[in-house]
């Protein structure tokens, strides 16, 4: 019975275990002591027995049986990894893929970096599901609108901070509040200048706000973006206000982001309020194409 549930529902029932365990003091979660101290208790007969990095060659985590047929088995991530933020969420992923998935895929995992940020069905099932548990355990979404209520406006120094508290990358962190809040943002992803994938809020989705970036030629940021035109610089940029046309057929507000380290840049839209456009498939079909085709082939 323990295998028929969800994502979610696994996500919750860990954290009830560790709010009770260790009360306020139970962030960040220790991921790797968790997955193993877990299923060897609860899974005693395919236990995992061991976390460690490992020399990956083109994806960032795995699941992986031992070979000896003891039952037994690992999760590795790849020793490429820098931050702990990408480390944990890399571990909660294999872990959610042990929880969820390993009767029927008895072979285990080898995940790429792009299913680690997908986190809607259209993309993957079963990588989706992973993504869905691992942010539910290390950001559940009552401790993270305590953080940031959703109703309230968000900015890279609140989602840092969150990404500190949790242990988490600012990638995640971002996606996280995407999932829930009440505003309209858009979480832009790119390098060299060119967009790699967008995600938008539910609200910015609704009212006609998103960027689409699949199955279309290669689309540069803006000129006028912040990144566009402080390239070369690293670290947080002051939020610039941008006029109608620049991103979108209205003004937003880019809150940007330069990382060295991953040679990645991340701008957050925020929008002003809008009412919803009726919801058509051509929209949903727009919102669910696959964007990491072109992230998979630049790394």
């Amino acid at each position: 019975m323990k295998q028929d549930k969800g994502p979610e529902r696994w996500a919750n029932d860990l954290s009830i275990l560790l709010t009770t365990a260790f009360g306020a003091a139970r962030f960040p979660v220790d991921v790797a002591s968790l997955a193993q101290k877990y299923s060897q208790q609860v899974f005693p007969g395919d236990p995992i027995t061991r976390v460690r990095p490992r020399g990956f060659d083109g994806f960032e985590g795995a699941l992986i049986p031992k070979p000896d047929g003891s039952g037994e088995w690992g999760i590795g991530y790849s020793d490429s990894l820098r931050l702990k933020g990408r480390v944990n969420f890399t571990i909660a992923h294999e872990f959610g893929h042990y929880l969820l998935h390993r009767k029927k895929y008895p072979n285990g995992f080898q995940c790429r970096p792009e299913d680690m940020v997908r986190w809607d069905s259209e993309y993957n099932r079963v990588e989706s599901e992973a993504n869905r548990f691992a942010a539910g355990l290390l950001m559940p979404l009552d401790d993270f609108r305590a953080q940031i209520p959703a109703n309230r406006a968000a900015d890279f120094d609140m989602l840092g901070a969150c990404a500190e508290r949790y242990e988490v990358s600012l990638t995640a962190a971002t996606l996280r509040w995407l999932s829930y809040t009440q505003k309209r943002a858009i979480l832009v992803v790119s390098r060299d200048g060119y967009i790699l994938w967008a995600r938008s809020s539910e609200p910015a989705f609704k009212s006609g706000a998103f960027i689409k970036v699949a199955g279309l030629p290669p689309r540069k940021i803006p000129l006028m973006s912040p990144v566009a035109r402080n390239a070369g610089s690293v670290g947080l940029i002051e939020p610039t206000r941008l006029d109608e046309g620049t991103w979108l057929r209205e003004p937003v507000t880019e809150h940007s982001m330069i990382s060295e380290r991953y040679d990645l840049s991340l701008s957050l839209l925020t929008l002003g309020a809008r009412a919803p456009l009726a919801d058509t498939e051509e929209e949903r079909e727009q919102d669910a194409v696959d964007y990491f085709s072109r992230f998979s082939r630049s790394r």
